[in-house]
């Protein structure tokens, strides 16, 4: 059987861990569900999942603000 490739004729291998991957092993370390999210697939709910993402969007628009708050002292306006 023929091996399967990407559009680009490469094989897919792993990724290294990305910016926002490590923000959601921070955040379920800081929730107390870093161990339920290791063993997902027997012991993270939707319910424990939704806490994961709804804190991590809530850190992004919090950095978000920052870096804007940011820009406009330097007086560089943001459109």
């Amino acid at each position: 059987m023929p091996v399967k490739k990407t559009p680009q004729g490469k094989k897919k291998g792993k990724k290294k861990p990305g910016p926002h991957e490590q923000l959601k092993w921070e955040t379920a370390r800081e929730l107390g569900l870093d161990e339920d999210l290791a063993k997902a697939g027997d012991e993270l709910s939707v319910r424990e999942a939704g806490k994961i993402g709804g804190q991590m969007v809530r850190k992004l628009i919090k950095a978000g603000q920052q870096a804007l708050a940011e820009e406009k002292k330097k007086g560089n306006p943001v459109e």
